[in-house]
C-alpha cells in the first residue's frame, strides 16, 4: 500500500473520530435544553411509580448502560468479521439516531433513542481506534491515535462552544442535520477509502487478552484512573459554577465553560505530540508520568484561592465578567490537568493496541480497555457527590487525586515485580 493510500486511511478515520465526537457533546451540551423542554414527570411503570428524578438520570444512565451493554458484542464482531463493515453499520445506525432526535416528544422515546447514541457512539469509537491501531506501523501506534484523539478533542471543543448558540439562534432542527450530514459524510468517505479488514479472529479473543501480562499491569492502573479522571474532570465545572455556600466559585455559564475548553484543548494539542514521543521512548513511562501528574494537579486544585489571594487575579474580564481570584489559578490547573492526561492516553491506547494486534483481537483488546473504566466511571461521580455535601469541595479533588497516584503505585509494583529496576523503560 502507498503512502498516499495510507494515510487517507487514517484521515477518514480522523473524520470518523470527529463525527462521533461532535454528535456526543452536542447532546451533552443541549441535556438541560433537552429536560427543560420534555419536563419529566413521575410516572408508573408495571405498577412501581418511577419518580421524576429516576426519569431524568435515566437521561443519562440509558445512554451508559446501552454503551457497557454493546461493548463485548461490537468488539466481538470486529475482530470475527470485517472491521469496516462494522464500523459502516454504526455511522449508519448514528446517521438515523440524530435524523430522529428532532421528532423526540417524550421522555421515553428520548431515553430509547439515547440508548441508540450509545450503540453508535462506542461502537464508533472501538472501531476507528482498532483499526488505526491495526493498521500503524508498530512504532508509529500511539503517535496515529494521539492525532485520532485530537480530532475527538477539536469536536469536543467545537461541539460545546456552538450547540447552545446554534440551538438559541434556529432551535433543534437545524443542529441534527449538521450531524447527521457529519455522520452520512463520515460513512461515504469510509466507504471510499477504507480498504477491507483482511483479519479474522476464531473464538472469544476477551479470554485471552483477559490474562496477558501487559493488561493485567495496565488495568491495575486504569480501574482506579477511571475514578480520579470522572470525578477530577466532572467536578472542575461544577467546582466553578456552583455557589460559594456550597464550596464552588458561583461564576457565570461562559467562564465554567472556558475551564471545560481549556483541559480539551491542551489534551487535544498535547496528543498531536506525545504519541510520537511514547513511540519513542516507551508506553509505561509516559503513563506512569501522565497518570501521577494528573493525580498530582487534582490535588492542588484546592489551593486556587490561596495562590489567587496571592497573586491578586481577583479581576474582570471581558465576556466572563467580574471574577474571584481562585477562578484564573482553577483555569491554568485545568490545562495542566489536559497536559497531563495527553501524556498518558496515546502511550495507554497504544498498549491496547500493540496487545489486541499481537493476539489477534485488537478490538477485543479495547473492548477490555472500555470495560475496566466503566465502574469508576459510574461510581466515581456518586462518590464524588456525597463527599461534596457531607465532606467538602475540596475533599473531592484529594480523594480523586489519590485514586490517580494509588492507581500509579499499583502500575509501578506490577512492572517493577515483572521487570524489576528496569520497571519503566522495558515496554
Amino acid at each position: 500500500m502507498s503512502n498516499a493510500d495510507n494515510r487517507s486511511q487514517f484521515w477518514a478515520l480522523y473524520l470518523t473520530r470527529f463525527a462521533e465526537g461532535f454528535g456526543f457533546i452536542t447532546l451533552l451540551t443541549l441535556l438541560p435544553t433537552y429536560i427543560n423542554t420534555l419536563d419529566p414527570q413521575a410516572t408508573t411503570v408495571l405498577g412501581v411509580t418511577v419518580s421524576a428524578g429516576f426519569v431524568i438520570g435515566m437521561y443519562t444512565t440509558g445512554f451508559t448502560l446501552a454503551q457497557t451493554v454493546a461493548v463485548v458484542p461490537l468488539a466481538w464482531a470486529g475482530d470475527r468479521f470485517d472491521k469496516r463493515r462494522v464500523l459502516l453499520v454504526v455511522l449508519a445506525i448514528g446517521a438515523a439516531v440524530y435524523a430522529l432526535f428532532p421528532i423526540v416528544d417524550s421522555s421515553g422515546s428520548f431515553v430509547l433513542i439515547r440508548a441508540l447514541q450509545g450503540v453508535a457512539v462506542t461502537g464508533a469509537s472501538l472501531m476507528t481506534l482498532s483499526i488505526v491501531g491495526q493498521i500503524a506501523d508498530v512504532g508509529t501506534r500511539a503517535d496515529k491515535i494521539g492525532k485520532a484523539n485530537a480530532a475527538s478533542f477539536a469536536a469536543s471543543i467545537v461541539g460545546s462552544l456552538s450547540a447552545g448558540a446554534i440551538y438559541d439562534a434556529v432551535g433543534f432542527g437545524p443542529i441534527f442535520t449538521v450531524i447527521t450530514v457529519l455522520m452520512v459524510l463520515a460513512w461515504v468517505i469510509v466507504w471510499g477509502v477504507l480498504d477491507h479488514d483482511p483479519t479474522r479472529t476464531e473464538g472469544f479473543p476477551f479470554t485471552d487478552l483477559a490474562f496477558n501480562r501487559k493488561i493485567v499491569s495496565i488495568t491495575a492502573f486504569r480501574a482506579q484512573y477511571a475514578f480520579a479522571v470522572t470525578m477530577v474532570r466532572t467536578w472542575v465545572p461544577i467546582y466553578a459554577g456552583t455557589e460559594m455556600a456550597s464550596g464552588g466559585l458561583a461564576v457565570g455559564a461562559t467562564a465554567v465553560a472556558v475551564t471545560v475548553t481549556i483541559e480539551k484543548a491542551t489534551n487535544m494539542v498535547g496528543q498531536l505530540f506525545t504519541g510520537r514521543l511514547s513511540d519513542g521512548y516507551g508506553r509505561s513511562l509516559f503513563v506512569f508520568a501522565g497518570g501521577g501528574a494528573y493525580g498530582l494537579v487534582a490535588i492542588c486544585i484546592p489551593f486556587a484561592p490561596a495562590l489567587g489571594t496571592a497573586l491578586g487575579t481577583d479581576v474582570t474580564l471581558p465576556f466572563l465578567g467580574e471574577l474571584p481570584p481562585a477562578y484564573l489559578p482553577l483555569v491554568a490547573f485545568s490545562g495542566l490537568l489536559g497536559v497531563a492526561d495527553s501524556f498518558r492516553e496515546p502511550a495507554s491506547m497504544a498498549l491496547f493496541a500493540d496487545e489486541g494486534t499481537d493476539e489477534g483481537g485488537v478490538a477485543s483488546s479495547f473492548g477490555i480497555r472500555e470495560l475496566v473504566w466503566r465502574p469508576g466511571s459510574v461510581a466515581g461521580p456518586l462518590i464524588a457527590g456525597w463527599l461534596m455535601v457531607e465532606v467538602s469541595m475540596a475533599s473531592v479533588f484529594h480523594v480523586g487525586g489519590a485514586f490517580a497516584l494509588t492507581g500509579v503505585l499499583a502500575f509501578l509494583a506490577m512492572l517493577a515485580r515483572d521487570h524489576g529496576r528496569a520497571a519503566l523503560t522495558t515496554w
